[in-house]
C-alpha cells in the first residue's frame, strides 16, 4: 500500500503546496490592504475549487466503473496520458513562473479588488481550481494504475496535509524553505513518476485495442523475479515499471524520460552570461530582505540569488558546462542510467527468483508425478497431461482441500504452466479427468515458509441449498406480484390514476426485489421491466410494455382508457412468469455472480435517473435492489463465512451506511428523485454504493465451482 502511496504523497505535496502559495499571496495582500472584510470571498472561490475537484473526480470514477472492459481500458490509459501532459506542463510552468507568482497574483488581487467581490471570488477559485483538478486527475490515475484506491488517497491526503501546515508555518514566518530547491527536486521526481504512468497508460490504451503492439513484449522476467517480492512491488508502485513491459512501453518511458528531464535540467541549470569586457563585474543579485507574511512563502527569489537569462542566443553546438565543470546531459543520462542498473544487479544477485521446478506429470491414472518438495516461494510448475483425457489440476491442501493454484482444461500431450506461491503446511495436486474419478499425488511437508493464503473447494452441490432457498423466495415473491399488478389493472379500468400511481409503485417495488433471478426470466422480464432505450420509436414504440411504460404513461398525463391495454398485458405477463418459473433452468453459478450484479445495474441505470419515466422513484428501487441483494447474502453466507470470515462484516456495515443513506430521502412528500439530490448527497449515495460493490466483488471468485474436493 505504502509503495502505492508514493507518487500521490508527491502530487499532493507539490500541489497542495503551490494552491497554498497562492492563497497565502491572496490572503496577505488584502491583510496589508486592509481589506480582511474581503477574506471570506477568497474563501468561498477556494472552496468551490475543492468542491469542483472532488466532483470531477467522482465523475471519473463513475464513468470508469459503467464501461464495457475494454472501454475501461482504452478510457483509463487515455485519462493517464491526458495526466502525464498535464502534470509535465505544471512542472514546467511552476519552473518558470515561481519567482514572479507573487507579483502576478497581487496584480490580479488588485484587478479584483477594483472590480468588485465576484472578481475576486473568481480568481481565488481559478488560481486554486486548476492545481484541484490536476491532482483529482492524477490521483484517479494513480489509483487505477495501482489497483486500488487505499494507498493513493492516503498517499494524497497525507501530502495535502503537509502542504497545509508548510504553507502556515511560512505565513507565520516560523518556517523558511528554499522553494527554488523544493520545486526543482519535487518536479524531478514528478517528471519519473509521469513516465511510469505514461507507460501504464499505453499499456492500457494496447489493452483496449486502441493502440497496436499489445503482445510484441520486450521482456518478460516472471520467469526470473517474484512479482510479489517487496522490491518489485516496490519498484511497480513508485516507477510502474513490470515484470512485463510491451515495447511500446519501454520505448516511451525512456523516451519520455530522457526529453524531459534533460529539457528540464537545462532549464534550471541556466548558462552563464559572458563576461563584459573592459568593465567593472556585475554585482551578484543580493539575497532579498526577510520576506513578509506570504510572500515569503511564494518568492523563491528570496531564497538564492537570482540569476539571469542571457539576452545572446545560446551556441549551436557547443553548450557550456554546468556549475562544476559537470556536462548538461549528465544528471538526465544518471537519472535514466542508473535505475537500470541497479535493477539488474537486483535480478542477478536477488532472492526473488522462484526455485527451478521439474516438470510434473498427470493424467487419468497417476497425479503428480515428479513432484517433490519445493521450497517456499513463489513456483513455476510444468503441468504436462500424459494421459488420453483433458485433465484440470489443482495444487491442494490434502487435508482442507483449500486449493493453492489451479489450471483448467490441460488437453492431452500439451504443457501448462501453473504459478502458485508454496508456504509451510502439507501438498499435493489433485487431477480430475473430464470422466473418471479425481487422482490425488502424495503429500509433501514444506517447512521454513510463512502462511499462504488458500481458497476452500466448491462443489456444484454445495450450491443445492442456497439455491433451492433462493427459488422458494422468488416464488412467494412472484405470488405477491400478480395480485399486485392485478390492483394496479383495476385501479386503471376504474379510472383512479391516483390510486394506480401508488399501487405501481409497490408492485414495482416487488419485482425489483427479485434481481437474481432476471437471467432465468428470459423473455419475461423485457415484457414485465424493459426500457425504451434502443426502441425505434422510444417510448411510443410498441414493444415498450409493462411497469415502465406505465410509469411513462400514469406521469404523463395519459388517460385510463389508453393505459388499460398496458396493465391488463402486465398482468398477463406476470402471471405468465409466475407460472413458468418453477421449470425455468436456473444455473447455480448465476447466484454468486448476482451478489455484484444487481446493485452494479442500480448504479448504472437506477442512481444516474436512466430509468426514471416520471415517478421520481429510482432511490425506492434501489433499496429493493438492495433488499434482493440482502437476501443472496442471506442464503450464501454459511459458504461465504467459512472463506472469507471476515467480509460479511464488511459487507454488513457497508449495506448499513447505504441503506441509511437511502432512508433519508424516503420523506413524508415520497421519494426524493435522482436528479433533485444536492450534489453532497448524491456523491456520497454514490460513493457508498461503490464502495459497497468493491467490498461485493471477491464473492464470484470466492464461490466459483471447483471439482477439487
Amino acid at each position: 500500500m505504502w509503495d502505492d502511496a508514493f507518487p500521490s504523497f508527491l502530487i499532493g505535496l507539490r500541489e497542495g503546496l503551490e494552491a497554498g502559495l497562492i492563497v497565502s499571496i491572496l490572503v496577505a495582500t488584502l491583510v496589508r490592504a486592509d481589506q480582511r472584510a474581503r477574506l471570506p470571498q477568497v474563501w468561498t472561490g477556494v472552496l468551490a475549487a475543492i468542491a469542483l475537484s472532488l466532483s470531477f473526480g467522482a465523475v471519473l470514477t463513475f464513468t470508469a466503473a459503467n464501461l464495457p472492459t475494454n472501454a475501461q481500458e482504452a478510457f483509463g490509459g487515455a485519462l493517464s496520458v491526458i495526466a502525464v501532459a498535464f502534470v509535465t506542463a505544471m512542472v514546467f510552468w511552476m519552473r518558470r513562473n515561481a519567482r514572479n507568482l507573487s507579483g502576478e497574483i497581487k496584480e490580479k488581487v488588485a484587478a479584483a479588488l477594483a472590480v468588485g467581490s465576484g472578481m475576486l471570488v473568481l480568481t481565488s477559485f481559478l488560481a486554486v481550481g486548476r492545481e484541484g483538478l490536476e491532482t483529482a486527475l492524477f490521483i484517479w490515475t494513480t489509483a487505477q494504475t495501482a489497483g486500488s484506491s487505499t494507498g493513493p488517497l492516503i498517499g494524497a491526503a497525507v501530502g495535502l496535509v503537509l502542504a497545509v501546515l508548510l504553507c502556515w508555518a511560512l505565513y507565520r514566518r516560523v518556517l523558511k524553505i528554499n522553494l527554488t530547491r523544493f520545486f526543482t527536486w519535487t518536479g524531478v521526481g514528478l517528471i519519473i513518476v509521469a513516465a511510469g504512468v505514461l507507460g501504464y497508460g499505453l499499456r492500457d490504451l494496447q489493452e483496449g485495442g486502441v493502440l497496436p503492439g499489445g503482445s510484441a513484449f520486450a521482456f518478460n522476467l516472471g520467469g526470473s523475479i517474484d512479482a510479489n517480492s517487496w522490491y518489485a512491488t516496490l519498484v511497480q508502485g513508485v516507477f510502474n515499471l513490470t515484470t512485463e513491459m510491451t515495447w511500446l512501453q519501454i520505448t516511451a518511458y525512456v523516451l519520455y524520460l530522457a526529453i524531459v528531464m534533460t529539457l528540464f535540467v537545462r532549464g534550471v541549470r541556466t548558462p552563464a552570461p559572458a563576461a563584459a569586457p573592459a568593465a567593472a563585474p556585475a554585482p551578484v543579485a543580493e539575497p532579498a530582505a526577510e520576506p513578509e507574511a506570504a510572500e515569503a512563502a511564494a518568492e523563491p527569489a528570496t531564497a538564492e540569488p537570482a540569476t539571469t537569462e542571457p539576452a545572446t542566443t545560446e551556441p549551436a553546438v557547443t553548450e557550456p558546462a554546468a556549475s562544476g565543470g559537470r556536462p548538461r546531459w549528465l544528471v538526465p543520462t544518471a537519472i535514466v542510467a542508473v535505475p537500470a542498473v541497479v535493477a539488474g544487479i537486483v535480478i542477478a544477485a536477488g532472492d526473488g527468483k522462484p526455485a527451478a521446478s521439474a516438470t510434473v506429470t498427470v493424467s487419468q491414472s497417476a497425479c503428480g508425478q515428479g513432484f517433490t518438495t519445493p521450497k517456499p516461494g513463489q513456483q513455476v510448475f510444468q503441468m504436462k497431461n500424459s494421459g488420453s483425457q483433458t485433465s484440470e489440476v489443482y495444487l491442494i491442501n490434502p487435508t482442507t482441500n483449500a486449493v493453492y493454484g489451479e489450471v483448467e482444461g490441460i488437453a492431452p500431450g500439451t504443457t501448462r504452466a501453473l504459478t502458485a506461491t508454496i508456504g509451510s503446511g502439507d501438498y499435493a495436486w489433485r487431477c480430475v479427468p473430464t470422466s473418471g474419478k479425481a487422482v490425488t499425488s502424495a503429500t509433501v511437508h514444506v517447512t521454513g515458509g510463512s502462511a499462504v493464503a488458500a481458497v476452500l473447494p466448491l462443489a456444484a452441490a454445495d450450491l443445492d441449498a442456497p439455491l433451492a432457498a433462493y427459488k422458494a423466495y422468488v416464488n412467494a415473491g412472484l405470488a405477491t406480484l400478480v395480485p399486485e399488478t392485478q390492483k394496479v389493472a383495476a385501479d386503471i379500468h376504474a379510472g383512479n390514476l391516483t390510486a394506480a400511481k401508488a399501487d405501481w409503485l409497490t408492485a414495482h417495488l416487488q419485482y425489483s426485489s427479485l434481481g437474481a433471478a432476471y437471467g432465468t426470466f428470459e423473455d419475461f422480464d423485457k415484457a414485465i421491466n424493459g426500457r425504451a432505450d434502443g426502441l425505434p420509436l422510444g417510448v411510443q414504440d410498441p414493444g415498450f410494455t409493462g411497469f415502465h411504460r406505465l410509469e411513462y404513461g400514469l406521469w404523463h398525463g395519459e388517460s385510463a382508457q389508453s393505459l388499460a391495454p398496458v396493465a391488463d398485458k402486465l398482468v398477463v405477463s406476470a402471471t405468465g412468469l409466475q407460472k413458468a418459473f418453477p421449470t425455468q433452468d436456473f444455473d447455480p453459478t448465476d447466484l454468486p455472480l448476482r451478489t455484484h450484479e444487481i446493485l452494479e445495474n442500480s448504479l448504472q441505470f437506477e442512481l444516474t435517473a436512466d430509468t426514471d419515466e416520471g415517478s421520481g422513484s429510482n432511490l425506492a428501487t434501489v433499496r429493493a435492489n438492495l433488499a434482493g441483494t440482502q437476501e443472496l447474502l442471506t442464503v450464501l453466507r454459511p459458504l461465504i463465512s467459512e472463506r472469507s470470515p471476515g467480509l460479511l462484516a464488511t459487507v454488513d456495515a457497508d449495506i448499513s451506511r447505504v441503506t441509511g443513506l437511502l432512508a433519508a430521502q424516503d420523506t413524508a412528500a415520497g421519494w426524493t428523485p435522482v436528479e433533485q439530490l444536492a450534489p453532497v448527497a448524491r456523491e456520497t449515495l454514490n460513493g457508498a454504493v461503490g464502495q459497497l460493490l468493491e467490498d461485493l466483488s471477491p464473492i464470484p471468485d470466492l464461490l466459483e465451482i471447483r471439482k477439487s474436493a
